[in-house]
């Protein structure tokens, strides 16, 4: 497949009828007239005011008082946005509840515990209503931090509205993380509430959590009150006295819509804490605003994903990720979601496919690597499951090939709309992606998304087309943080992302953006490969290796050594069956050679028993790089923010013995 093909042109009438051509009739009429996406987008981005206004009006944000100005203040860090309005994040997204139908489903929800079953908006509604009152029963006040170890399941969604509704900071982290993972988490945020599920089951096996959580509380002790929600045994009990039982909580009469009371709240109020992945440090406390967010998520969820209250939104999540965050925005659009709690590859490979089927859903969401394991396993879902509602897929996490694009349209539906935006936790929104007035080009991102002023620049800090620079915001947009927590002068968030250039946001990618407008994301540049010069992504060299059938997975990495000299060895999992000899030797380097260039060919290749990955699925380059470079492994990675933490023995062995011999081979 070649970079850039063209895969599918979006039907015109469709075109029209989707909301962002509304908007764009609607800006005509106000005198704000665009013949082109890019038209608009260019002014989105130089009209901040004008752009930011013209969504709030757009999507009809309820605020008890106007805002002042649109942007007060347009340094960053630091953007003022909104400044004097108040809002509340979570009255917008019940607010669909009095227009749906009797019984309409918001949620669609399962799990390997639980069958596929569904929350009505009135349900949802219900449930928030009861736990807020309660919550404020238990002195939960504005500002307040409640946190919660909890599955990916209709109960964590209903507390998270329930807090941001009083207008309490809502924080999680999923259940598989271990205990001091959440600690080096939590501990920062001082919480007063914690909603904690007994375990879960992960791929057919129970994991009772009971022990992680008491260790857990013992060192949190703000917590004043720990709500147990008996989810893996109906019998459970909490591991510690006092708690409170999820079920009695909720067991109380109806809260009328009409008589509650959202806690409307200032424009710089939190929402919530966001965390980095914290594979290299401790987790940054990233903290978003009511007003920002809401902002962002309408003109994402409405602009760019194109979602109304006929759509159904899934994506294959944890609740330690923002994309937990970001699927529940899909309810600002009266959207419902589907939700999945377990193995997404259990008891079969077609799992997702099947419940994407099941639920119905419009839009299906997933990380470049499950498509990639669909793609070795030869899986046709258009021969197997009714997709006939599918209308867009969803790819991000990590760079996306030409291959995983092209796949969807041989082997799903060739009318679908395949996007993979790309952004970011400290944004919790997307920076690059996608829009349903644009064809789909193989392995090529959309768009520059609206609102969001990226450019690729060279080390120069010189914008660059049709070349690899480093991915920069150059104007503040809404959900920027407003600060990390615990961060005085906002010291660390101004040496994350603006030291390098100042008063610029470097994201901290690899992006390519050519003359069309197109974007190509070649991941993290602070795990930058350098040969002989030039700067490489390492997704260029996963997409060449991971076309041949022996390799199942890779890694690389590359090392500055003394004297200007460089150290990139390629890691690869060998498929099943496969045999790592002279010949495949060949065939890698051969295939890099050929597709790449004879700078991508690495000085070894090593086969490996595992990739090290996060819990969010990111391949862990910069342990690995660190490890290699003789930082202590306890040092370079938390092993309890991995899925394997074995995975990393390997490397550390490896890294010994190359110190040992003063080479890189064995």
């Amino acid at each position: 497949m070649t970079e850039g093909e063209l895969l599918w042109t979006p039907d015109p009438v469709q075109a029209a009828q989707s909301t962002v051509a509304r908007f764009m009739r609607r800006l005509a009429a106000q005198g704000h007239a665009f013949e082109s996406y890019e038209e608009l987008r260019r002014w989105s981005v130089t009209d901040l005011d004008g752009f930011w206004a013209a969504v709030w009006e757009f999507f009809d944000v309820h605020a008890t008082q106007p805002y002042e100005r649109v942007l007060s203040s347009r340094e960053m860090p630091g953007a003022v946005w909104f400044a004097g309005s108040r809002v509340n994040y979570a009255e917008h997204l019940l607010r669909h509840e009095r227009s749906a139908a009797s019984g309409e489903a918001a949620l669609v929800h399962s799990s390997e515990l639980r069958p596929l079953a569904r929350m009505s908006w009135s349900e949802l509604g219900g449930a928030v209503r009861i736990l807020a009152t309660q919550l404020r029963a238990l002195g939960v006040r504005p500002g307040d931090r409640v946190v919660a170890y909890m599955p990916n399941i209709p109960e964590t969604v209903v507390a998270m509205i329930a807090v941001t509704a009083i207008g309490g900071v809502w924080s999680s982290a999923a259940p598989e993380f271990g205990a001091r993972t959440v600690i080096d988490r939590f501990a920062q945020i001082e919480p007063m509430v914690l909603f904690a599920a007994d375990g879960y089951r992960f791929g057919g096996k129970d994991f009772d959590r009971a022990d992680e959580i008491r260790t857990i509380l013992a060192e949190l002790p703000t917590v004043k009150h720990v709500v147990w929600l008996s989810y893996l045994d109906p019998a459970s009990r909490a591991p510690v006295e006092p708690a409170l039982a999820w079920a009695e909580l909720l067991d109380r009469p109806p809260v009328d819509a009409a008589t509650f009371a959202y806690e409307y709240v200032a424009h710089d109020h939190p929402l919530w804490v966001l965390f980095s992945s914290g594979t290299t440090g401790l987790p940054k406390p990233i903290v978003h605003g009511h007003v920002g967010i809401l902002l962002e998520h309408l003109k994402s969820t409405g602009l760019g994903q194109n979602l109304n209250p006929q759509s159904r939104m899934f994506f294959y999540t944890t609740t330690g990720w923002m994309m937990f965050n970001a699927l529940l925005s899909a309810l600002l659009q009266g959207a419902s979601v589907v939700l999945y709690d377990g193995h997404p590859a259990h008891p079969t490979p077609a799992l997702l496919w099947q419940l994407a089927a099941d639920a119905e859903a419009t839009s299906f969401g997933a990380s470049p690597t499950f498509v990639q394991m669909m793609q070795k396993i030869g899986l046709v879902p258009r021969e197997r499951f009714e997709l006939s509602r599918l209308q867009s897929v969803l790819l991000t996490g990590s760079p996306v090939t030409p291959e995983s694009t092209a796949w969807f349209y041989e082997y799903v539906k060739r009318d679908l709309w395949v996007t993979s935006p790309s952004g970011g936790t400290e944004l919790c929104a997307g920076l690059v992606g996608g829009s349903p007035l644009l064809p789909v080009y193989a392995g090529e991102i959309q768009t520059r998304l609206l609102g969001m002023d990226v450019h690729a620049w060279n080390a120069a800090g010189v914008p660059v087309i049709d070349e690899v620079g480093e991915l920069v915001v150059t104007s503040p947009s809404p959900s920027m943080p407003l600060r990390f927590m615990n961060d005085p002068n906002d010291a660390r968030y101004r040496e994350t992302y603006f030291e390098h250039f100042p008063g610029v946001w470097r994201h901290g990618d690899f992006i390519k953006i050519n003359a069309r407008g197109g974007c190509y994301i070649y991941g993290r540049s602070d795990s930058t490969l350098n040969r002989y010069g030039v700067r490489i992504g390492s997704a260029e060299i996963y997409r060449a290796v991971e076309q041949l059938d022996e390799i199942a997975d890779s890694l690389v990495v590359c090392l500055e050594l003394p004297g200007g000299a460089f150290y990139m060895p390629l890691f690869v999992r060998l498929a099943d069956g496969a045999l790592f000899d002279d010949a495949l030797h060949a065939r890698i380097v051969n295939k890099l050679r050929t597709d790449c260039s004879p700078r991508h060919v690495p000085d070894e290749i090593h086969a490996v028993a595992a990739i090290p990955y996060t819990l969010t699925g990111k391949k862990m380059e910069i342990p690995v790089r660190r490890i290699l470079a003789g930082t202590p492994p306890e040092k370079a990675a938390s092993r309890e923010a991995m899925m394997q933490p074995a995975a990393l023995d390997w490397y550390v062995e490896f890294a010994h013995a190359r110190a040992a011999t003063g080479s890189g081979r064995q």
